[in-house]
């Protein structure tokens, strides 16, 4: 049995301390009206913004003023009239941005280790349909991780909540006075409308928790039966768990992240995020099992299976990077307006971000992971799966923040205390859990096959 160490507790809960200081700093610092967004912008350009605004088009129409006939004067007072209402206009949407910013930053964090936990949750579901037999004595481990998933759904489904009552303006379709000025997100009206939106994320989140706690059930029942029917209820579970994951994963992708960016989309986008969180849940089984085993626990767990996991980690990693390229040449090649600006925001605004994911999720993971004794070499992987977990956050901070933030993103405070707090409770929730039951299953039909994995 394994016992949670003081240590890393309180560790835990010092990540979730100062996690929850940046954030409620984030949203303290974040401003609250236009006069304070003028005015960080006007000491972003040292007053230049200020004057270029208001000074230099008051001073031009006071000097045609004495010479301008009437009709003149009336054609200028117009036109500063709309050039105000332009920049009004203007502080309005910096104001939205500047506001979201630490929402977008719990947000970024919050899905991002919610998925983690999901995309575990689906590898373990795989290994009980393959009827896999290296992969069992690592069970309790992804129950352990997967664990976490009820307390991030809960999480997640309120923020999806107080997006609806309007505390963010994480989605623009929900806000009723951008919809009534937009066409194309009003033809979209009868599938992103809160209603069905929460209730669609209700029915996904349930479904999910649902399976992982019935077959955690069925896995421990299995320990003490005296047949395999338990194990049985798991594989016919399981089967039916994937149908509707991959079902619910594709219109997951489509209402939380995809229609950030209402007026754009790809076919390709449900595929693309399931590739980053799925490669990051693996990328966690073999870190804890590699902590674990550390510490003495998981005596059957041997090079071979630490083998398997990070040439799943490998094999993902460059499936990710498959349709990443498939997605951005296609686009980038047919070169269409509603659909090229998604790329064109963020290659221009978030270059570094954009293209240093794809090092630290391709080529970071495939020139280290290509050779096969890495894969069996504890601190090598610790680094490789520390890369590919801070690039596949990146990735979805890429995925979500253009759309939210647009070009006032920055990782500060917020982003990192954000990723600190979930950390937190992420090692918090499933370290405790693996205190619970036994790390190895014991009526397992295929444990002994996986005790004796070797390769």
């Amino acid at each position: 049995m394994y016992t949670f160490s003081s240590r890393l507790k309180t560790f835990s809960l010092i990540l979730m301390a100062v996690g929850l200081l940046g954030i409620g700093y984030g949203f303290y610092s974040a401003p609250k009206d236009i006069q304070e967004v003028e005015a960080l912008l006007a000491a972003d350009s040292h007053g230049s913004h200020g004057e270029s605004s208001h000074t230099a088009p008051a001073v031009a129409h006071n000097e045609h003023a004495s010479a301008s006939s009437h009709s003149e004067k009336a054609e200028k007072a117009g036109h500063n009239v709309k050039e105000d209402a332009e920049h009004k206009e203007h502080l309005e949407h910096v104001l939205h941005q500047l506001s979201n910013k630490p929402w977008a930053a719990v947000y970024v964090a919050c899905i991002f280790f919610m998925l983690l936990s999901l995309g575990t949750l689906a590898f373990y579901a795989i290994q009980q349909v393959a009827q896999a037999g290296w992969s069992p004595v690592l069970f309790r481990v992804m129950q352990g991780i997967t664990a976490y998933l009820p307390f991030g759904s809960v999480i997640f489904f309120i923020i999806l909540v107080l997006c609806g009552l309007h505390f963010n303006h994480l989605f623009i379709w929900l806000d009723p006075e951008v919809v009534a000025h937009d066409k194309l997100i009003q033809t979209k009206s009868g599938y992103l409308n809160f209603p069905f939106w929460i209730i669609r994320a209700g029915i996904f989140l349930l479904g999910w928790n649902a399976y992982r706690y019935f077959s955690r059930k069925n896995c421990l029942a299995q320990d003490e039966a005296d047949d395999n029917s338990f194990y049985k209820k798991n594989f016919k579970m399981s089967a039916g768990f994937l149908v509707f994951f991959i079902v619910t994963e594709s219109i997951m992708s489509w209402d939380w992240i995809m229609s950030i960016d209402p007026h754009w989309f790809s076919t390709l986008f449900a595929w693309y995020v399931f590739a980053s969180f799925f490669v990051s849940g693996i990328t966690t089984i073999c870190m804890v099992t590699l902590y674990l085993k550390s510490k003495g626990y998981l005596e059957h767990v041997n090079t071979s299976h630490i083998h398997d996991l990070a040439k799943f980690m490998f094999g993902i990693s460059v499936f990710w990077t498959y349709l990443w390229f498939s997605q951005f040449m296609l686009i980038w090649y047919a070169n269409i307006p509603e659909e090229v600006t998604y790329f064109v925001t963020r290659i221009q605004e978030f270059n570094l971000p954009f293209f240093g994911a794809v090092a630290m999720n391709f080529l970071f993971p495939v020139l280290i992971l290509i050779n096969t004794d890495f894969k069996r070499i504890t601190w090598v992987l610790v680094m490789a799966g520390t890369v590919i977990l801070l690039g596949h956050y990146i990735d979805f901070f890429n995925m979500i923040m253009p759309g939210t933030v647009g070009d006032q993103w920055f990782i500060g405070i917020p982003e990192i205390a954000s990723v600190l707090f979930f950390l937190g409770l992420f090692i918090y929730v499933v370290f405790t859990a693996l205190t619970k039951a036994p790390l190895l299953p014991k009526r397992n039909p295929f444990i002994e096959e996986s005790k004796h994995f070797h390769y």
